[in-house]
């Protein structure tokens, strides 16, 4: 067997894996990627100098344990529950623990953040799109929210109800600028069979700039050197009702984007929209032959996709920032990776943020307490993400190409079919 043929035969298997067997692919996906940050950590801690040794193997000491590394990132990622002492060594519950830690406010914020973003993504990709333009839907549906609700603001009464009014209506204007914005790229692969990834790149570079000059020139605080808009009355944003110590964490936006999972869910897997989307992306020919337009649902596709975006970047308004700024985070381009790790499953999304959101809140952590350099955090990170992400991504892969076996086989009698006889 070639070469090919055997990477088919892999492709075929991962193509076919049940439920069960993709979880434990990823959990053993998790375990290498652990074990290989392990081996980089005592490496760098081998060539690192350092007045005392972290830990010591086979009588070699080492600037860094990898125990102790992995149990703080995950320890910090939850505020912290347990106590950590070298050499690694995780101690009973903290006593000073509180449930309602900056750390676990910090992992829920970066998940609810990416649970809209990887929802864009994964809308996309099951109509057979690859919207690589989340962020940018994400940076104007944002300043939409902001710019609508610094000025509708004045008009409502201040406190609960003027909030209550207030707030769905931003996120509703967010998600109709990012859903416009995003339509425009479904515009142009329908109609102009123009590729939608080179599209939504350079749409990504164009949000950028017009939110840019938008605020830069015309909307900006008046008192801050910043690029941004008027920070928001504490009324129009989503306070941290649950989390008093997380400061940019509300519980309200956690459970509007896990009802929003449910709802994506729903609309991709028992309504006929969600048929079509699907079938149009993993059977185009068979879609448009029954009866499908395959120009409107590329269009309505896109549009779905960036309205989720527009909703990302409305709750980060909302909830993290209280104004549009400029710098605002690549949130649109994690949610690719988010995506492929959920397998493009909506219920899948949540499991896959909350990893990031896990990494990213346990790397600071690590940072400030094990003295380990952020570049060696972020390849921590990185390795994580990447070793639970390609199999699925190969996945993926296996379900977009042809993995039929070649149609030449031995014959029993040995000889080729369709051969000459002798």
């Amino acid at each position: 067997m070639s070469a090919t043929e055997n990477a088919k035969a892999v492709l075929r298997r991962l193509t076919a894996a049940s439920a069960t067997e993709r979880i434990l692919i990823s959990f053993a996906a998790l375990v290498m990627a652990v074990l290989v940050g392990a081996v980089i950590i005592l490496v760098s801690g081998r060539i690192t100098t350092c007045q005392t040794a972290a830990t010591t193997l086979f009588g070699t000491g080492f600037c860094y344990d990898p125990v102790e590394v992995y149990l703080v990132l995950f320890n910090g990622a939850l505020g912290e529950p347990f106590l950590v002492n070298r050499p690694g060594i995780l101690k009973p519950l903290n006593p000073d623990w509180n449930p309602l830690s900056f750390g676990l406010a910090l992992t829920l914020k970066e998940t609810t953040l990416l649970i809209f973003t990887g929802l864009s993504v994964a809308v996309s990709f099951r109509a057979g799109l690859f919207n690589i333009g989340t962020q940018g839907q994400l940076v104007l549906g944002g300043l939409a929210t902001a710019l609508f609700s610094f000025f509708v603001a004045p008009l409502l009464p201040s406190g609960l109800v003027g909030g209550l009014i207030l707030i769905p209506l931003a996120v509703i204007v967010g998600a109709l600028v990012g859903g416009l914005y995003g339509a425009i790229p479904g515009a142009l692969k329908a109609y102009a069979d123009a590729n939608e990834v080179i599209t939504t790149i350079m749409l990504n570079f164009i949000a950028a700039q017009i939110a840019f000059v938008l605020v830069s020139e015309f909307y900006g605080n008046p008192d801050s050197q910043v690029v941004e808009t008027t920070p928001l009355p504490d009324w129009a944003t989503l306070l941290p009702v649950a989390f008093p110590q997380g400061g940019d964490f509300s519980i309200l936006a956690l459970a509007f984007g896990l009802a929003l999972v449910v709802a994506v869910w729903f609309l991709l897997e028992q309504t006929s929209f969600g048929y079509d989307l699907r079938t149009s992306g993993e059977q185009p020919e068979a879609a448009e032959y029954g009866g499908v337009d395959a120009k409107r649902t590329t269009v309505t596709s896109m549009f779905l996709s960036g309205a989720l975006g527009g909703m990302g970047g409305a709750i980060w308004v909302l909830m993290v920032m209280g104004k549009w700024q400029a710098g605002v985070p690549a949130l649109g381009f994690d949610g690719i990776t988010v995506s492929i790790l959920a397998g493009n499953n909506p219920f899948g999304v949540v499991p896959a943020a909350l990893l990031f959101g896990t990494l990213k809140s346990g790397s600071l952590a690590v940072q400030f307490g094990t003295g380990v350099p952020k570049q060696l955090v972020g390849v921590l990170r990185g390795l994580i993400i990447l070793f639970v992400a390609m199999p699925e991504f190969f996945r993926m892969l296996g379900s977009a190409i042809d993995l039929e076996p070649d149609r030449e086989t031995v014959a029993t009698d040995g000889g080729s079919l369709g051969g000459d006889d002798e």
